[in-house]
């Protein structure tokens, strides 16, 4: 008796192993996995975006040093950082396109004002030749073409995700166990090149 529940007992544990197994190779975890990926990609532009936020007020104080009198332009940097810097959209809010949306045109506003600056500094050949103000502009570079890289790998796994909900058999999953995970919004060009970091670098 004890042998023959035992042997029911080891055939349900396969039968659960099999179908587990049947069910991982047809790509049931497939949804949640590309969703992380799409919310950690997002965390990498979040990431890059503060950087820079967090290397303009120092920018700011070397060029006020070297053309305190371009007042209008410095503080049309400094409004676009806070207003940049006060909408906050983490993982969380991914599915609110609105918010996205105003994320992305509050960041491009920024970057406009910043591309502002820059074209002013280029009048004050002591500031370009100040080593401080060389080495700002340099991280500003690097980081801009970081926020490029880092919005085209959210865009990509963005774009994998929401293929893998709308596509069999992604979809039949996504209709019977993952409904609540919606399709992403994802970053909008605004501009003919708006695949390319903006141009801070001096010629």
């Amino acid at each position: 008796m004890q042998a023959a529940q035992g042997y029911r007992w080891g055939l349900k544990a396969a039968a659960l192993l099999l179908i587990s197994s049947v069910l991982s190779g047809c790509g049931i975890n497939n949804i949640p996995t590309l969703d992380e990926q799409a919310k950690a990609a997002w965390g990498q532009v979040q990431n890059q975006y503060q950087r820079r936020a967090d290397l303009i007020p120092n920018l700011v104080e070397v060029v006020k040093g070297y053309a305190a009198h371009e007042q209008d332009t410095l503080t049309a940097v400094i409004e676009a950082r806070a207003k940049a810097t006060s909408i906050q959209v983490d993982a969380s809010t991914l599915d609110n396109p609105e918010k996205l949306k105003q994320f992305q045109q509050a960041q491009d506003g920024l970057s406009g004002a910043l591309s502002r600056l820059m074209v002013v500094s280029e009048r004050y050949p002591d500031l370009k030749a100040n080593q401080n103000f060389l080495a700002l502009q340099s991280q500003l570079e690097g980081t801009e073409n970081r926020i490029a890289v880092a919005r085209r790998d959210f865009i990509q796994a963005v774009q994998t995700y929401n293929t893998e909900i709308r596509t069999f058999p992604g979809r039949l999953w996504h209709s019977v166990m993952y409904s609540d995970l919606p399709i992403r919004a994802t970053f909008e060009a605004t501009s003919a090149d708006a695949d390319k970091a903006p141009q801070v670098k001096f010629k």
